[in-house]
């Protein structure tokens, strides 16, 4: 072993807290597995916008103890440079039900406690959006959850928000991973749990503020439409995670009664045993919940995901199946649904440029405003609260992969409430007679059959940088249909194919926005760690008398597929 690793090693050995990552390692040197140590070593797991998240083993490469009190001694010295009050106002901590978890998150208060910073810490494991709420509840400097959400078993992860009780955005992001990188050469100090709250800086956040969460949702102004909630039939999963009680409540809360839990599915274990891929959008993770469905002939199956920030829905059809919802048709439904029963200054909504654009004509037929972020929730809320005024105050926003914020009660994704809010949708409907097809029918005939696909693209290690590629000549023609517009995100531009161009407000960013004509659109978003590239692909088909939902959809996945291989064929090899 080279004299430089070994030295990073022992190093890691002396200062690494927990004896079973410490015993990883000596087997490693043990057996001379120095490819491995290599690894393991070779830098730091990445702080980005979304904290940490990785798989949970030792060396710094990896989610263990060590990195987690190292983290926290990082966020605690860039809070403390950027927030004069920080040390009062404290951090609120959680944790789903993944084996480290807990642990994890006391280490984590030890470290803060230890700086002289007020820690609220949940005294069980909580769902990612009560932490969320959390903080402007208890007006808290930042928050801590740590969870890897719907990642497979052997994954942990460290999310922070900010005071706003938002995902941190830049700069916060490099500015607190610069902190962790100088308190990674130093020791840390920390305090047990019994030092913490002793030093009187540790408040256990006890059963109070669970009930604070759910009155939150019983108090909702959007959750209010209590249309015979009886008539509502669902099964439920919580698929291993920590869901099950409060999604429970709630809906009992709102009426709901009907109710099945998957049994075997309710109780949190990080071994996720009866699902490959604890993620509702992966094949075969709804099995369980559609069966129940179909034991009681309900008219939905609901999951959440293992830390209960994702809501996922199948509907039971005419001929007595149940079909997934797409995260745009829930998105779009919700949309709908919410700015039609929304006084006139609360019609703000937000999503994603790679979601569908179908939610931008709706919220416009409606008099409404929605606006377009770039991908991931933080920017989805980030943005929201940053455009609300006193009369547009923000109500909805979402984005494709299954993440709702209905209402502002909490500024992030929340499975719970959108939960609660999609049993009211569905009540409403029923109580008139009609489903969940019936009104994405009609959303559909007033606007088009919106398709939505998305590729990813391996390419060859040679093949040239695609973004730049495409930006040296713009097409003028994509899959035989002309290009109408070009966002270049990167430089934010939208260029005309008249050569006239105008400005985007997006933060700058590798991607490609090409507009077609027939409302068709692909979106090239580059890979920058990986030969790759994602491609996001919409079709839109007008509905004509005669269609049903199932003809036009057929038509419209006959033109996805054209688009889809005409475009591949386009792009350098």
């Amino acid at each position: 072993m080279d004299t430089q690793l070994k030295f990073r090693v022992k190093h890691w050995l002396d200062n690494d807290p927990d004896p079973r990552t410490r015993q990883e390692l000596q087997a490693l040197i043990d057996t001379g597995n120095e490819a491995e140590l290599q690894q393991r070593f070779s830098g730091r797991l990445a702080f980005g916008t979304a904290g940490l998240r990785g798989v949970v083993k030792a060396g710094p490469m990896g989610m263990n103890r060590l990195v987690v009190q190292q983290t926290s001694s990082g966020l605690g010295a860039y809070l403390m440079q950027q927030v004069s009050d920080v040390a009062t106002r404290g951090v609120v901590i959680g944790y789903d039900g993944r084996h480290d978890s807990k642990q994890f998150a006391h280490d984590a208060a030890g470290i803060l406690t230890s700086m002289g910073i007020n820690v609220y810490l949940t005294c069980k494991i909580a769902p990612t959006p009560l932490v969320a709420f959390g903080v402007p509840h208890l007006n808290a400097a930042a928050g801590i959850v740590v969870t890897a959400s719907h990642n497979p078993p052997q994954y942990n992860g460290y999310k922070v928000y900010w005071g706003n009780g938002a995902q941190i955005i830049p700069p916060h992001d490099s500015g607190i991973a610069a902190c962790i990188d100088k308190a990674a050469t130093q020791k840390v100090r920390l305090h047990t749990l019994e030092e913490a709250k002793a030093s009187g800086r540790l408040v256990m956040l006890e059963d109070d503020f669970y009930q604070a969460y759910r009155q939150g949702i019983k108090d909702a102004p959007v959750l209010q439409n209590h249309t015979q909630p009886e008539l509502v039939s669902l099964s439920y999963t919580a698929m291993h995670g920590v869901g099950a009680e409060m999604a429970e409540t709630v809906l009992a809360d709102a009426g709901v009664t009907q109710v099945y839990s998957v049994a075997a599915q309710r109780e949190p274990d990080g071994d996720f045993p009866t699902v490959n891929f604890p993620n509702p959008e992966e094949k075969g993770a709804m099995d369980l919940v559609i069966a129940e469905a179909k034991k009681h002939d309900a008219m939905l199956a609901c999951a959440n995901d293992p830390d209960a920030d994702r809501f996922a829905v199948a509907v039971r059809t005419k001929a007595g199946d149940y079909q997934m919802l797409t995260g745009d048709q829930v998105g779009v439904l919700f949309g709908h649904y919410l700015m039609t029963h929304a006084p006139e200054t609360n019609r703000l909504t937000c999503t994603t440029i790679v979601s569908s654009s179908l939610l931008s004509k709706v919220a416009a037929s409606l008099d409404a405003t929605c606006l377009t972020t770039l991908t991931g929730f933080k920017w989805l809320t980030n943005v929201g609260m940053a455009e609300q005024t006193e009369d547009n105050q923000c109500l909805f926003a979402y984005e494709e992969a299954l993440g709702y914020m209905v209402g502002s009660m909490v500024w992030d994704k929340d499975g719970l409430s959108a939960l609660v809010a999609f049993a009211q949708l569905t009540a409403e409907l029923a109580s008139q007679g009609q489903t969940i097809w019936d009104r994405l029918e009609a959303i559909y005939r007033a606007h088009g059959f919106h398709l939505n696909a998305q590729v990813s693209i391996a390419l060859k290690p040679t093949t040239p940088n695609i973004g730049e590629h495409l930006r040296k000549a713009l097409p003028k023609m994509i899959a035989g249909k002309q290009v109408l517009s070009t966002d270049d995100i990167s430089s934010g531009a939208r260029t005309f194919s008249d050569g006239t161009t105008e400005s985007i407000d997006l933060p700058a960013s590798d991607v490609l926005i090409f507009k077609l004509e027939g409302g068709a659109r692909v979106i090239v978003r580059p890979s920058g760690t990986e030969p790759k590239i994602k491609c996001y692909y919409e079709v839109v088909e007008a509905m004509n008398d005669t269609d049903t939902l199932q003809s036009v959809q057929a038509r419209a996945q006959t033109k996805m597929d054209e688009f889809i291989a005409a475009h591949q064929a386009s792009l350098p090899q």
